[in-house]
């Protein structure tokens, strides 16, 4: 049988049969929900998902996964083909419900396709979910607690817009070829941002100008925020009743 090939750029683990059974039972599909999956691969998760969910939208980059799936596509099952990252698809053709999202994600670009999921969320796409599988320490970073040492950037604004829930870990064996990391399932479960913010862009620059300078103070760590020339972090800091002299972490 013809097999097609990994193209190690994308960072391609395939999941093995028996933790498909696993992962498809934790997702739970039903048949009147639909689903956007991420980097379907050879269709490991995409033949079970399909055969229970009413519609399956998949993305897959890599263009010989993207026709081998077409190929073999049953009629609720439209295969996109480009980086999920890059493509409107979401926004061009709206879905008419709720839309659950499942994804076995490169670990190489797993950030940033969260952060697309919240963008997406907040831009009036439907999600309800986003059941992944992400590298465990990505995983531990999304579920830290306040005053952790993994407690970062990552937690505070992907929680800004998701509760974090992780359920269940998966060994390097659990993929072909085997990576060098252990993995998690987790699942992203959407809702309004809480607390609101009226700037999005101004929160994440805040958040990052802290968190990426955890050991500093407060007060030095916003010095990188550009809203500092406007009004001394100290000055912010005190207005707001917050110590300036506690440090991030």
């Amino acid at each position: 049988m013809r097999t097609t090939p990994i193209r190690k750029r994308f960072g391609q683990h395939f999941l093995e049969p028996a933790w498909v059974t696993k992962v498809i039972r934790a997702i739970d599909p039903r048949a009147d929900e639909r689903f956007f999956e991420i980097g379907p691969g050879r269709g490991a998760l995409t033949a079970p998902l399909a055969a229970r969910a009413g519609s399956v939208v998949a993305f897959e980059i890599d263009r010989d996964l993207s026709a081998a799936l077409q190929r073999s596509a049953p009629p609720h099952l439209t295969v996109v083909e480009g980086d999920f990252l890059e493509s409107r698809w979401m926004l061009d053709h709206p879905p008419p419900a709720p839309v659950r999202v499942v994804g076995n994600l490169p670990y190489n670009v797993a950030s940033p396709i969260l952060f697309r999921l919240v963008d997406l969320y907040a831009a009036g796409c439907p999600l309800v979910d986003a059941t992944v599988m992400l590298q465990r320490e990505v995983a531990n970073r999304l579920a830290a607690r306040p005053g952790s040492r993994t407690y970062g950037v990552l937690t505070v604004l992907i929680g800004h817009s998701a509760k974090v829930t992780e359920l269940f870990s998966l060994p390097p064996g659990a993929f072909r070829p085997a990576p060098k990391v252990h993995s998690t399932l987790v699942r992203l479960s959407f809702h309004p941002p809480d607390p609101p913010v009226r700037d999005v862009a101004c929160f994440r620059a805040l958040v990052e100008s802290v968190f990426t300078r955890r050991r500093k103070t407060l007060a030095n760590a916003l010095l990188a925020f550009p809203g500092a020339t406007r009004l001394a972090p100290s000055a912010a800091l005190a207005a707001a009743g917050i110590d300036g002299t506690r440090r991030p972490e």
